[in-house]
């Protein structure tokens, strides 16, 4: 059975940080793009952190320098370190895989992935 199942979320206050883990399991491994989404109340879901399997990663602007995304091919578990969050950042964070080739370009697109978690919500407030 494939899965991926998020797991970290939870409240902090802005300036505090956060890190999501993300097991993944069936035929799911280091052959995979990884990737981060989020998805706000009322608004479109939107990428924000992803990885090859070549270990190129990817960052939506406005995430650029205080989230991390890296991944543990030996336990088959993707993570984000989310530091300085604010109030913007409150979401319900989404792990996703896809099959190989993702060209960089496309790597925070939601079309590039097939395997989607359950989520978990984060929430930051001021």
């Amino acid at each position: 059975q494939v899965r991926l199942v998020e797991s970290g979320g939870g409240s902090v206050q802005a300036g505090g940080s956060l890190r999501l883990s993300c097991a993944a399991s069936g035929y799911i491994d280091s052959t995979y793009c990884m990737g981060w989404f989020r998805q706000a109340p009322g608004k479109e879901r939107e990428g924000v952190a992803a990885i090859g399997s070549d270990g190129v990663t990817r960052y939506a602007d406005d995430v650029k320098g205080r989230f991390a995304i890296s991944r543990d091919n030996a336990k088959n578990t993707l993570f984000l370190q989310m530091s300085s969050l604010k109030p913007e950042d409150t979401a319900t964070y989404y792990c996703a895989a896809g099959p190989e080739p993702v060209g960089w370009l496309y790597r925070l697109k939601s079309w590039a992935y097939n395997v989607w978690g359950q989520g978990t919500q984060v929430t930051v407030s001021s």
